[in-house]
């Protein structure tokens, strides 16, 4: 994901509208979010799908790692389970509630 340019990528909402198409065309080919302001004041970020949907898997896999992370943890601890008990128990409930 590109980072922003302040001396590029931040315009007015007002700039955006009367220009939509010439700043889509820019989004698709740098990849750079814009920065829109309302009264000065930075107000929307617009992306390009694409950096958009890297923001998101980047964000999931961060999300999972944390979480991966916490059980390394817990397990180093002595609160977690071993995989075999766990699904063990796991199977038991299913088995119970079919």
């Amino acid at each position: 994901m590109s980072k922003i340019n302040l001396s590029q990528d931040i315009h007015s909402l007002t700039d955006f509208k009367r220009n939509t198409n010439q700043f889509l065309t820019r989004l698709k080919a740098t990849k750079h979010p814009l920065v829109l302001t309302v009264n000065g004041k930075a107000e929307l970020i617009v992306q390009d799908t694409e950096s958009y949907q890297k923001l998101l898997d980047a964000a999931e896999l961060m999300e999972t790692l944390q979480g991966i992370k916490r059980g390394l943890e817990q397990m180093k601890q002595g609160e977690g389970k071993k995989a075999e008990d766990f699904f063990g128990e796991l199977f038991e409930k299913l088995d119970s509630s079919l």
